[in-house]
């Protein structure tokens, strides 16, 4: 039987209001045609978009995809698929992907749950980064955030045997939160007995090395597939 759909209370964002700056317009307009992916409800061929058979990582909300393009950069043997709504941050990035030439990195501008739905074959990732995700910080928008136990759910299921997802937040009661869904998750072992130490390849954000200086804690998860 088909897997119901998830119930559209959960949505990975609220959409604000961006100015676009004139770089990044041209970006959307001259690049979007080659990076940007349309939504579609089949799964996509994640080989056929990039042309060849090479790890597949998925990051979901990359606000304006600067750790995203130092990640594409520095590990050019992976291809990169980011889901962001926000038009500001999808046009940095394709500014980014012209200007380091990144054929490694493609962009679907959706609801990331309708993605994940929808767009992602079942056991074809080997990886999902989830880098800050919105935290709702008042409790009473709590069931707003994207980390609950439906999606994560969905989200083991596209991962391959061996493959990760991976969560930072420095927020530190969305962090005992996540912590808790994903350690319920039957699908996913932790690799850190609670919170890991930041992998190599997450770079530290301008935000972050100002909090970090601060005292201010930031949580990384890293749990795997069986």
């Amino acid at each position: 039987m088909p897997t119901p759909p998830l119930q559209r209370s959960i949505r990975s964002f609220v959409l604000r209001a961006g100015r676009m700056g004139s770089g990044q317009a041209r970006a959307l307009a001259e690049l979007g045609p080659r990076f940007l992916l349309p939504y579609q409800g089949t799964p996509l061929d994640l080989d056929s978009v990039f042309s060849r058979e090479a790890p597949k990582i998925v990051e979901i909300g990359f606000g304006m995809g600067h750790a995203t393009a130092v990640i594409a950069d520095a590990h050019r043997e992976t291809d990169y698929l980011g889901i962001e709504v926000h038009e500001p941050g999808v046009g940095a990035l394709l500014k980014r992907i012209e200007e380091l030439g990144l054929n490694n990195l493609r962009i679907v501008q959706h609801d990331a749950v309708e993605v994940f739905e929808y767009m992602i074959a079942e056991a074809s990732l080997d990886g999902i980064q989830i880098f800050f995700p919105d935290p709702w910080h008042k409790k009473r928008h709590h069931k707003r955030r994207l980390i609950q136990s439906s999606f994560v759910t969905l989200l083991a299921r596209k991962l391959k045997p061996g493959g990760y997802l991976h969560l930072a937040t420095d927020w530190k009661d969305y962090a005992q939160q996540m912590l808790k869904v994903l350690s319920n998750e039957r699908q996913l072992a932790n690799t850190a007995d609670t919170y890991a130490p930041r992998p190599d390849y997450r770079p530290l954000t301008k935000f972050e090395q100002r909090g970090l200086r601060l005292g201010h804690g930031v949580w990384d998860m890293v749990f795997c597939h069986h």
